[in-house]
């Protein structure tokens, strides 16, 4: 696995039924602890709502799982939310649906759609992203050939991820697994052969 999607951006969607609101937010979040204080945060803002209704998908592969009923009948509100997250093939992420009841009985049937299309709404207003594993390769640089040799780099669609100053100049690259020669023949071409990159690690970064 070296990507996967996830929302671009915090958002809200609302639909009705017979009465019924239906409030769904998407935020994106690292660990289950931030799924869990989303959930919280929403009790908070709305306590006059009758459930607070979630789930999450996180990790790079899905690896963790979880959905609440939170009151409504067993499967007619966790169970249809996670399944369009997972339909949207989005990792990283909390839904929560907010219900203010609206005295009438939905059915099985109709809360599983209102649920659903909540989370629906509000996914469509997120967006998405791609987060890609990139190997992380540290150059060092004289001061002097330093800005020529990064905005080469740039030029060339290579990510710059931090720029540090000491003694010499040290970038730190990133570049798929895929892409780590031509990063190193490109340092070559910029310095004469007289530098190149040295893998350092791997790193999760959000590509745009």
């Amino acid at each position: 696995m070296t990507s996967y999607a996830t929302v671009a951006r915090a958002a809200t969607g609302e639909v009705e039924d017979r009465g019924s609101r239906f409030l769904g937010t998407v935020r994106r979040v690292a660990d289950e602890d931030e799924a869990r204080a989303l959930v919280a945060a929403l009790r908070r803002a709305h306590p006059d709502a009758r459930h607070h209704c979630s789930a999450f998908v996180i990790g790079p592969r899905g690896e963790v799982q979880r959905s609440s009923d939170d009151g409504e009948p067993a499967g007619t509100a966790g169970a249809p939310m996670l399944d369009v997250l997972r339909g949207a093939g989005v990792s990283d992420v909390a839904a929560v649906v907010t219900r203010w009841f609206g005295g009438t009985l939905l059915g099985a049937g109709g809360l599983v759609r209102a649920y659903g299309d909540a989370v629906r709404a509000a996914l469509a207003e997120a967006g998405t992203l791609r987060r890609s594993l990139l190997t992380e390769l540290a150059l060092e640089l004289d001061h002097a050939d330093a800005g020529r040799v990064e905005g080469e780099l740039r030029s060339r669609g290579v990510s710059v991820l931090e720029v540090s100053y000491d003694a010499r100049v040290r970038l730190l690259l990133a570049a798929p697994a895929s892409e780590v020669d031509r990063v190193g023949e490109i340092v070559a071409a910029a310095t004469g052969g007289l530098a190149g990159p040295a893998p350092v690690g791997e790193r999760w970064v959000d590509l745009r």
